[in-house]
């Protein structure tokens, strides 16, 4: 990442009608598909600045933690190159044409410097646990091997291919004892963030290949746990004509995207990984009177994901001091008078960084989930005073607020790129934070070495959004094993090990819940679809003049369906241990009725909404088809929890 991403970027939005050239990726043929790379079993060096964590990795709250709950903070640097370093005009065989003059040849820069146990044993020594490892679509696809330039200092890498060489690199990180996360960063392998056949997933590809391309490159790592997280793509913006949005449905529906590539990575491919969902980093026109804004993760606190393991999900966002919330980077053409984030000062900083993405890690949301600022940077040669003192604040920022982080990029050449934190002369010399003289090094000790959370993290209470908008939410594995419950209607499922606790009177949104229970439902595939009253009990009404769809005796809620917005069902599962046969009933056609406390959050904004209390199950929900009415959800009966 450096400011010449949004100088393009500005300079082709300003300019309509340049004519774009996007060049086709090949298809990997089915033996390079089958080509599984070797599996890592090597026990962490002792000593080693990774520590002892054992994979998997997941979410608890705003943490994430191993497979023994204990907190692992990413402390990370993105190793690029992978993703291509071509700038998109001149020649391809010209470093000159390249970012910074480097020509990565389509792997991890460095390899043709240094020995890849040199490079690991620098970046133990710089204290980073895990590594962000950019690749393209188009590296996948490539049959082509690497020139033997671009591997001297690693001649058993000769004549491999630029996937074979990722391979290699993942090995010998994991073998290092480092996490990694996999980063989807661009299609082709030209260097990102301009309009350059890259701003979005499907800009050069279509969406069902880039989700099969994603559970490929899961599968192929799935035998090696340390490779803990899919980072799902980078950088999301729009192009010449068009802006990405969160939850519009269209083609250009990132939240739709991300929720379709995380749920097929966790089904069919790798259920242990960290499914990774950056915001929204630009829409609109960088010009002054035109509408222009980088989103990031602001959209989540209305529309969050919830995918098919509750525990998974972690969003991240990028944040540049040339950069800010309305604010390109660029500088002349396409500059706005916007603020830049080292404009700000300290507090007005800290405000924004809460208002983009912080605030999803507020325990007891919909939304909470762990948040990971998956790239950051500034030049060694740095000597403007409002960027140094912007690094300071956010690097406080972060020590501050125990973040997780991936400082970008980790590697370089000498006198090509000031912002690598380490760089390598051609005699594979060793440059950067580690050698002395470089004016970083004080803000990235007190960022590495600060104190924070560790330790087993206890379980809380996880809650969860469903959303039908555009389409099916079925967010259950027990369930999609069943087959399709009610066909031809939109449904929504809670996740394994929750309930469903709310609903909304229109929109078709509802809200999960493991609160006072945890998993309430009984071993066992027995389910029943609820479509008429044939289980309420006599004298049971409980909302007269409604039709009740209510669970059988020792079942509960975990699921609904929708025709437009009229109910269609209710998916009941048994409990573990017979609940209660009593309850209340909640109505919400007429206003919202929630617990005094909100807990999880609003999950169906401007919609009326019912939910019931931590300690009670939804055992049925009521609506009228009365002319005039609204068909949807009006009351739900919840119930005691089984004591």
């Amino acid at each position: 990442m450096s400011i010449t991403k949004f100088v393009k970027l500005v300079t082709y939005l300003t300019a309509p009608l340049m004519v774009l050239t996007l060049s086709a990726t090949a298809p990997a043929t089915a033996a390079q598909r089958s080509t599984a790379p070797a599996t890592s079993a090597t026990p962490e060096p002792a000593g080693s600045a990774t520590g002892t964590w054992q994979p998997p990795l997941s979410t608890r709250g705003r943490y994430i933690v191993d497979s023994a709950a204990n907190r692992f903070r990413l402390k990370a640097a993105n190793w690029d190159g992978a993703q291509g370093s071509w700038n998109g005009s001149g020649s391809i065989d010209d470093p000159a044409d390249h970012h910074a003059g480097q020509d990565s040849h389509g792997i991890p820069l460095g390899l043709d410097r240094v020995p890849l146990p040199q490079l690991m044993s620098d970046f133990r020594t710089l204290g980073i646990n895990s590594v962000r490892l950019p690749f393209s679509n188009e590296m996948i696809h490539t049959t082509t091997p690497v020139p033997d330039a671009a591997v001297t200092a690693n001649p058993a890498l000769r004549g491999e291919t630029p996937l074979q060489v990722y391979d290699a690199v993942v090995t010998a990180l994991t073998d290092a004892g480092f996490a990694v996360i996999l980063n989807n960063h661009t299609n082709t392998s030209r260097w990102c963030c301009g309009i350059d056949g890259n701003e979005r997933w499907n800009s050069s590809q279509s969406t069902g290949q880039w989700a099969d391309d994603w559970v490929f490159m899961a599968r192929r790592y799935a035998a090696n746990p340390r490779v803990v997280g899919a980072d799902l793509y980078n950088e999301v913006r729009r192009d010449v004509l068009d802006d990405p949005n969160w939850g519009l449905g269209d083609a250009h529906d990132w939240y739709a995207a991300a929720q379709l590539a995380g749920d097929r990575i966790l089904t069919e491919a790798n259920p242990n990984l960290l499914i990774v969902v950056e915001g929204i980093n630009w829409t609109g026109i960088p010009v002054d009177g035109f509408p222009h804004d980088r989103p990031t993760l602001a959209p989540v606190r209305t529309l969050s994901h919830t995918l098919v393991d509750a525990h998974k999900l972690v969003y991240s966002a990028h944040f540049y001091g040339y950069t800010g919330p309305h604010h390109s980077g660029a500088t002349g053409i396409g500059e706005t008078s916007d603020l830049r984030y080292q404009d700000m000062t300290r507090d007005q900083l800290y405000q924004v960084l809460a208002d983009q993405a912080f605030y999803v890690t507020t325990e007891g949301k919909h939304y909470t989930a762990p948040v990971w600022v998956s790239e950051f940077g500034i030049g060694a040669g740095e000597t403007g005073t409002a960027a140094r003192t912007w690094f300071g604040n956010i690097t406080d920022y972060f020590t501050d607020h125990d973040t997780d982080f991936a400082y970008w990029p980790l590697v370089g050449w000498e006198g090509h790129d000031d912002w690598a934190l380490l760089r390598y002369d051609g005699a594979g010399h060793r440059y950067g934070i580690l050698d002395g003289g470089d004016w970083r090094a004080t803000a990235w000790d007190h960022l590495m070495n600060s104190p924070g959370r560790t330790g087993y993290i206890a379980p809380g209470t996880t809650w969860r959004m469903l959303a039908t908008d555009h389409g099916d939410a079925v967010e259950s594995v027990r369930v999609r094993a069943g087959g399709d419950w009610d066909s031809g209607a939109y449904k929504a499922v809670c996740p394994d090990g929750l309930r469903l606790t709310g609903l909304a009177h229109s929109g078709g949104r509802g809200l999960c819940t493991d609160a006072a229970a945890g998993d309430l439902r009984a071993a066992g595939q027995d389910r029943t679809v609820v479509t008429d009253e044939r289980y309420v009990p006599a004298g049971g009404d409980w909302a007269s003049g409604y039709t009740k769809l209510q669970c059988p005796a020792g079942q509960f809620v975990i699921g609904y369906s929708r025709r437009g917005e009229r109910v269609s069902a209710v998916l009941c599962v048994p409990a573990r241990t017979t609940p209660s046969a009593a309850g209340r009933t909640v109505w919400f056609d007429r206003s919202d009725n929630r617990p005094a406390d909100a807990a999880g959050d609003d999950f169906a904004y401007g919609a009326y909404k019912g939910q019931c209390a931590d300690g009670e199950y939804i055992a049925g929900v009521a609506f009228t088809t009365r002319l005039g009415s609204t068909p949807g959800p009006a009351a739900v009966l919840c119930a005691p929890l089984p004591s």
